[in-house]
């Protein structure tokens, strides 16, 4: 055919055959230097092509003669290249010598072809010809090596035929080194795939008739199928069970704790160490050895037999095949027999002998991986183990769990085998028992889900799947202390994890990571099941956190941006804020700019009511935990608060805004404004009417929305008292807080309603006669009666307002009732800032006390029928009473203040204390009885000590008493000496007011002269 054509279009072709089977070649994966080689060789041959097409060569019996003998051998290097890609690596490996041999020749081929087609064309110049020539005579030249790896092992596999070689521990070996020289993965699978294909090669040489390659492969797969890879688990059960009939003929079982194997015959020992042989070997002298050991002797410089001591002219050593036939049948019935009598202990039921078979079989399977296979093979003996499991005993758990981690270790068949029998229930079982036990039943699983090439075992899977509580036990073991068994948990979870259902139940115990994973890289399907699980799923403060710690915020922030539909969104919004309760995780938030995201969220116009929802609880959940902290964009930066203030504020006066948002934006700005240092805040919620907004709407709101309205204002009432107070009059808002004050069951409305009243300004007279007329009075003390202590100290504050002297009406009505008696139980059971009130509050009750106890009228009347005069209080002039005359004697006040100056009360309830007991003394009238008083309650030496401590202020109120009192003579001379050393330190080292405040006292007791220097 070439002849008609034009041999341009010949050339051409050729060219591109040649460079198409040059790249080809670099697709083989054995002997890769030798194809490299012939590639380079095609790809030298190309210029010369290319100079012939330019030179126009003409036509003639000599040039097509030379291009279709070059193209015959391009055809065979493709063929042979061709071959090395498709055919089974082991076949390659078996035929590598001469498939080297075979890519030489073609180089040297192709080199003679390409010389003839110089020498045929006239139009060749001399300097190609002499390029040929060279190119020639290095392809002539070639010697391809097979590489050393390739040597090595084709070394090891003729020897393992020439020798005969049957032992397990030289074909794993093997076939190992085999699988790594041609490139397969060192896995079960894949080797038994290269197998087959190789023992199909062989079939097809066979059907080729040709003998001496079909009878060589038979050998290399005899040789190979003693490897534990090419197992086959029918074949090895029916060795057994030959095995087994074999010896049941003559041997019967004695029941005893002996496993009575068969001992060996003498020939199987080697007679330099009386050891029964793995590899024998025959000398020159007819007597077999142990290799190694009769290698040693030799090694050591002996040329004689050891036994019989003769000279050996010949030291080589030859295997001893049937001997070592005969020793492994002997080591396979023994195997047999131990494996049939540890069957038989384990179903005795005693522990003893049970752990003995244990321990015993857990041998076998070290000692030669067939055994694994003939454990199984035996009938009973796996179900047997595996209903072991089902024991009270926990050593007999371990043992059986460590038994069948040996019987599946890196046996696939095995693991499906214990499957079938039920143990993947039984072994997780026993993962919910203590360590001991739950150790290695994770241990056994970790290797049963293993299918030899980094996948898992469907049937294991499905098992687990199938048992509820599975998951459960595993997620506690990958979150323990045990690394090990952690390690394992972790590794069987995996594959489980691919389903969201199981991804579920994971997070359901505290395991995230799959969860995480599908919130990161899932579908949208599964991004929306993943995020209402985390929304509705009930989180531990700890599991919370985990998941914020693995990434979730970032993940649920993007998920909720994009656009997606309204399910997917919320579900996001909703997972957020189920975690958004974690103070602890508030640099995550901000990373992750949850604030701005919520933002746009709620304000967005296209939002639906029910993300509108969610974002606002969101929202209100991060400013309960820390305030505005959270009002950062991701890159740290603060937030516009005035907009967003405004904002919120807009919202409550939004009428299409829902109840839900409303008072979930409430609750933010509560959180906002609620913290000590959040002034900023609250003063921006008041610059934008934030004080009368909330008050115009505060009637029409529901409840909780109205408690949140109630609880704000108390914080904004602070610095904005007089707004609120304006606006109270202007609303008639008095009632409310009647109705606030009312909420038995709510104490922190109580709290922010008494509070808010506390701060309104106390010079608002009108305010006060509203309050009053409204019945604010009866509630307070209700409160004050009744309340926790937050609630007490709201209540107290609020009702300063109502105890000022200068109004004795209001007093009289707070007096009547029985206000003074619950400041007194204060005094003694309240908190240190109720106590300070408490005392305040009687100190303005008894300034009152003078005005109202009038002497009685003198009366004259018989002697002898005069009726019973009233009995006059022992301080105050008149006939007192603690409603009528606020009188602290009556109200037996002054040991409970007593005891408050005593204790040196912190935050001003000492002060307080004392400032009440003046009011005894102040008056000129009642001083000499009120000092009496005092003294006799021991109230003067606590003052005396508190001269040394306190404010300048306090210190100076307190001299200003005790020269009141010191002005009675007896108490004077009294305390003279117990006021002597606090008075003269205060005279060196206080102010300029006390050192002449100190020494005024001091020369009242005549300690210094009126005329000293201190004055």
């Amino acid at each position: 055919m070439l002849e008609l054509i034009p041999i341009g279009a010949v050339l051409s072709l050729i060219t591109t055959q040649v460079l198409e089977t040059a790249r080809a070649a670099e697709d083989v994966l054995v002997e890769k230097e030798s194809f490299r080689i012939l590639a380079q060789y095609l790809l030298s041959i190309q210029p010369a092509l290319s100079e012939l097409q330019k030179r126009n060569v003409q036509n003639s019996p000599a040039v097509q003669y030379a291009l279709k003998a070059l193209q015959e051998d391009i055809k065979k290097a493709r063929n042979l290249i061709d071959s090395c890609i498709t055919k089974p690596r082991f076949y390659l490996l078996v035929n590598c010598r001469s498939i080297v041999r075979e890519a030489q020749e073609i180089i040297q081929d192709l080199g003679k072809d390409l010389q003839v087609l110089s020498l045929a064309s006239l139009e060749v110049s001399v300097d190609i010809r002499e390029n040929v020539q060279k190119l020639q005579d290095e392809m002539m030249n070639t010697e391809l090596q097979l590489g050393n790896l390739f040597t090595s092992t084709m070394t090891k596999l003729e020897l393992g035929i020439r020798e005969h070689r049957t032992d397990q521990g030289f074909a794993n070996d093997l076939i190992f080194e085999i699988a790594r020289a041609v490139g397969v993965p060192v896995e079960t699978t894949e080797i038994r795939k290269e197998l087959a294909s190789f023992k199909k090669e062989k079939d097809e040489a066979a059907a080729r008739k040709e003998r001496s390659e079909e009878m060589f492969m038979e050998q290399v797969l005899v040789l190979l199928s003693r490897a534990d890879v090419a197992y086959n688990p029918e074949a090895t059960a029916h060795a057994y069970k030959e095995r087994a009939q074999s010896i049941s003929r003559y041997y019967c079982s004695s029941g005893d704790d002996d496993d009575n194997t068969f001992p060996p015959l003498q020939a199987f020992l080697c007679p330099l160490k009386m050891a029964v042989m793995n590899d024998p070997v025959m000398l020159q002298s007819g007597r077999t050895y142990e290799r190694e050991d009769i290698k040693r002797w030799f090694d050591a410089g002996h040329k004689t037999d050891p036994v019989t001591k003769e000279e050996l002219s010949d030291l080589s050593m030859h295997p001893n095949v049937p001997l070592r036939q005969s020793i492994v049948e002997w080591v396979e019935h023994n195997y047999c027999l131990s494996i049939r009598h540890v069957k038989q202990m384990i179903e005795t039921g005693n522990e003893a002998k049970q752990r003995t078979g244990f321990a015993k079989l857990q041998s076998l399977c070290e000692e030669n991986r067939v055994n694994k296979g003939w454990i199984v093979a035996e009938d009973g003996l796996l179900s047997t183990i595996v209903g072991v499991l089902k024991s009270q005993s926990r050593e007999i758990k371990r043992d059986a769990l460590l038994t069948l981690f040996m019987i599946v270790k890196n046996h696939v068949s095995n693991k499906e085998m214990v499957a079938e029998a039920g143990g993947v229930e039984q072994i997780v079982r026993c993962l919910a028992r203590d360590m001991s036990v739950a150790r290695p039943a994770v241990l056994l699983l970790h290797e049963m889900a293993q299918d030899g090439k980094g996948g898992n075992i469907t049937s294991v899977r499905v098992k687990l799947e199938s048992d509820r509580s599975a998951i459960l036990c595993l997620v506690t073991l990958a979150t323990g202390r045990d690394p090990e068994a952690a390690t394992s948990a972790q590794f069987v979870l995996q594959p489980l994890s691919d389903r969201d259902e199981n991804v579920i139940q994971m997070a359901k115990a505290n395991w995230f990571p799959p969860l995480i994973a599908r919130l990161r890289e899932g579908s949208a399907a599964s991004k929306l099941a993943m995020a209402n699980v985390v929304a509705e799923m009930e989180l531990t403060a700890d599991g919370k956190q985990k998941m914020v710690e693995q990434g979730a915020v970032a993940l649920l922030v993007n998920i909720s941006m994009e656009k997606s539909n309204v399910e997917v969104t919320a579900a996001a919004l909703g997972a957020l804020d189920r975690l958004s309760f974690m103070s602890q995780s508030k640099s995550y938030f901000v990373d992750a700019g949850t604030v701005p995201a919520v933002l746009h969220h709620l304000f967005a116009g296209w939002s639906h009511p029910n993300i509108q929802e969610i974002a606002a609880s969101i929202l209100k959940n991060l400013a309960a935990e820390d305030g505005t902290d959270y009002f950062l964009d991701s890159s740290g930066a603060p937030l516009e608060l005035e907009l967003h203030i405004q904002n919120l504020l807009s919202m409550q006066e939004n009428m299409v805004c829902s109840h839900v948002v409303q008072k979930h934006l409430l609750g933010a700005l509560l959180g906002m404004a609620a913290k000590p240092n959040a002034v900023k805040v609250r003063t921006l919620i008041r610059t934008q009417q934030g004080i009368p907004r909330l008050l115009s709407i505060i009637r029409r709101v529901e409840k909780d929305t109205r408690d949140c309205i109630i609880h704000l204002l108390w914080h904004l009432s602070d610095e904005g008292g007089t707004q609120i107070a304006a606006l109270v009059h202007g609303q008639q808002l008095a009632d409310d807080f009647v109705l606030w004050l009312k909420e038995r069951g709510k104490a922190n409305i109580q709290v922010a309603a008494a509070g808010i009243l506390a701060n309104l300004p106390l010079e608002d007279e009108v305010l006060t006669r509203s309050l009053v007329d409204a019945g604010v009075l009866s509630e307070l003390v209700s409160v004050l009666q009744s309340g926790n202590e937050k609630a007490q100290e709201s209540a107290i504050s609020a009702l300063m307002r109502f105890t000022d002297a200068s109004n004795i009406k209001i007093q009289q009505a707070l007096a009547s009732l029985d206000i003074l008696p619950l400041l007194v139980t204060l005094l003694s059971s309240g908190t240190a800032f109720a106590k300070t009130k408490a005392a305040m509050a009687l100190r303005n009750f008894s300034i009152s006390t003078m005005s109202l106890s009038v002497e009685p009228p003198m009366t004259l009347s018989c002697l002898c029928f005069s009726p019973a005069q009233p009995s006059v209080c022992r301080v105050h002039p008149g006939n007192c009473d603690v409603r009528t005359t606020f009188c602290l004697v009556k109200a037996e006040a002054i040991p409970a203040l007593v005891l408050l100056v005593k204790e040196k009360a912190e935050n001003g309830a000492s002060d307080a204390a004392i400032n009440a007991l003046a009011t005894l003394v102040d008056d000129d009238q009642i001083r000499s009885k009120g000092a009496h008083l005092l003294h006799e309650s021991n109230a003067i030496e606590p003052m005396i000590d508190l001269l040394q401590q306190g404010s300048a202020d306090s210190q100076e109120r307190l001299l200003t008493l005790l020269e009141m009192i010191f002005s009675m003579k007896g108490i004077r001379e009294f305390y003279c000496e117990k006021a002597r050393i606090p008075l003269v330190h205060l005279t060196a080292h206080g102010t300029l007011g006390l050192r002449q405040k100190a020494a005024h006292v001091l020369a009242q007791l005549g300690m210094i002269q009126e005329t000293s220097t201190y004055f």
